[in-house]
């Protein structure tokens, strides 16, 4: 029996594999999260989202702006005001992240590690806590004596 290949658009997964390696990315979610609720200047999305660095929130948010998921407005005032906003395509996504938090309130136990915390990283604190320590080397730049 001759097999026949599966045309490239037919692909069951190719779309839904990117689009959760994009919304799947660590903090994206949080970010359209808060921006499904209102429009934000950077501060305020830097407040609403516990844990997530400067460097990390600029990074998703060119990235989701390059993806057209959101635009960046600057507001011609004095200071200059820059805000940040969901397009269509973005807006898009709220049943999507409407359904992950209704999930995740049903099914996940809130007294459970933050994902700043996972398990390896804890184990590590206390498996290093628990090893002796070492004796600090100096190093010489004059060589062997």
């Amino acid at each position: 029996m001759k097999r026949v290949p599966l045309q490239p658009e037919l692909t069951p997964c190719t779309r839904f594999h990117r689009a959760i390696e994009l919304i799947g990315r660590r903090w994206t979610g949080a970010i359209v999260f808060v921006l499904l609720r209102s429009r934000c200047r950077y501060a305020t999305l830097r407040a609403s989202i516990p844990d997530i660095t400067d460097r990390m929130l600029s990074e998703r948010l060119q990235e989701l702006e390059r993806e057209g998921i959101l635009e960046r407005t600057v507001v011609p005032e004095t200071p200059v005001r820059v805000e940040y906003s969901l397009t269509k395509k973005g807006r898009a996504l709220a049943s999507a992240i409407d359904a992950m938090a209704a999930w995740a309130e049903d099914w996940l136990d809130p007294k459970t590690a933050s994902p700043k915390t996972p398990v390896l990283a804890s184990r590590r604190r206390a498996e290093s806590a628990a090893a002796p320590s070492r004796p600090r080397r100096t190093s010489s730049r004059s060589g062997p004596a």
